[in-house]
């Protein structure tokens, strides 16, 4: 099915907070790996000052949520678990090798061109990519999303380059309505609190008069020659339908239904403790008991496998680059919360995404297109894919599910 779609309204929703899930302001230290989560006592420093001296005792066994991600899940759709048997799971699914296909966009590095504590933007990012791509059935180049506009206008709800959360990324989202395609709005690991690099020389707020060029923007010429940069007005971009975290009872409750969501809809987004990761060179399933589980970095899951051995292992993406770890990827044991990989796992489904447009010029003018009579005169933008839930039909066609709702 395909809808028609122009440049999506930015429309704002609230809906009340989730019980039980503590809410922290946004002066409090926050971040990824080498800025990590903590609970520091001067809270009141700035953020780019807040991990001098942060030591392993100072961290907490949690991740910060900003104080305006008030929506941790937002979803109606049937849950995977509910209508898929545990014993109906597979011993070993890869993303990456479906049928000799991987259904995995490319893999990215957070760190450059300068050090940016943004994981938890390129694991929500990365697994909602690799979604569209499976919905898309591998089919057509790689649609890669904006993390950059998240960075720029979601720092209240979804984080900065001093940390955030998954689920915050997809929350904030989901409310604003779309996330640009990344070719108008590249990476550029700068958020409006971080100093590093060049980042205290541009403009990443997302105030009325930057809003529109920190959304969607290009340059169509030398400035010196008369050019210049301008927002773009209409752009490819992809929608949220739904979001949630995968909760559970048990660890192997929770791993049976990581499986299930990941088998069925695509890779999730898991917070994890990589301060054992930072030297590690791969070529083993990670599997040290003595490893903490206080998370201060978030990966992707995309499958689980089985070693030589025996030992069942996630599957995972890491966001530092091929040169890290195992060409960018590791594997992690399963069932044991390890890293605490297991206790903090959220997902996305898509809404639609711009499969075709009508071109702007090089310089971004006449971004819109020209009237269609075919289309009853109106200006037709883009053309979009709808998602399709495969838990929409899954759901209604399971024996399991069909008990458990009567």
């Amino acid at each position: 099915m395909v809808v028609l779609a122009g440049k999506i309204p930015r429309i704002w929703h609230r809906k009340s907070g989730i019980p039980g899930i503590q809410y922290f302001s946004a002066n409090m230290p926050r971040g990824c790996i080498n800025g990590s989560t903590t609970m520091k006592a001067a809270a009141a420093l700035p953020l780019s000052q807040a991990f001098i001296g942060t030591t392993q005792a100072q961290f907490i066994n949690e991740l910060v949520y900003l104080e305006g991600h008030r929506v941790h899940e937002d979803f109606s759709s049937p849950l995977p678990h509910t209508y898929i048997a545990t014993e109906d799971l597979p011993e070993e699914f890869s993303w990456n090798n479906v049928d000799g296909k991987s259904y995995l966009t490319h893999l990215l590095n957070q760190h450059i061109p300068q050090y940016c504590g943004s994981c938890w933007a390129f694991a929500a990012a990365s697994s909602l990519a690799d979604r569209i791509k499976i919905a898309r059935n591998g089919e057509g180049a790689d649609i890669n999303l904006a993390i950059q506009y998240v960075l720029n206008c979601g720092t209240d709800i979804a984080g900065s380059c001093y940390g955030g959360s998954s689920s915050g990324f997809y929350s904030f989202v989901k409310l604003n309505g779309f996330i640009p395609y990344d070719t108008c709005q590249p990476y550029i690991a700068c958020s409006h609190d971080s100093k590093e690099g060049f980042c205290g020389h541009v403009d990443t707020t997302c105030s009325a008069a930057t809003r529109d060029m920190n959304t969607c923007r290009t340059c169509g010429g030398f400035t010196q020659e008369g050019g210049g940069c301008s927002a773009l007005n209409y752009f490819p971009n992809a929608t949220i339908a739904e979001y949630g975290m995968i909760h559970g009872n048990s660890i192997e409750d929770r791993v049976n239904k990581i499986k299930a969501e990941i088998k069925t809809r695509g890779p999730v987004a898991a917070s994890i403790n990589a301060d054992p990761l930072r030297d590690f060179t791969g070529g083993s399933v990670f599997d040290d008991e003595s490893a903490g589980k206080i998370q201060n970095h978030v990966i992707s899951i995309f499958g689980w496998g089985k070693d030589e051995n025996g030992k069942e292992f996630w599957h995972c993406r890491n966001s530092w680059g091929y040169y890290w770890g195992e060409q960018g990827f590791f594997r992690v044991a399963t069932g044991k919360n390890m890293l605490g990989v297991e206790s903090d796992v959220a997902w996305a489904t898509p809404g639609a995404f711009t499969i075709e447009n009508v071109p702007c010029s090089e310089g971004g003018e006449m971004c819109g297109g020209e009237v269609n009579e075919l289309h009853g005169g109106g200006r037709i933008h883009f053309k979009a894919q709808e998602y399709i839930d495969p838990s929409v039909y899954l759901a209604e066609s399971s024996s399991t599910y069909l008990r458990e709702k009567k």
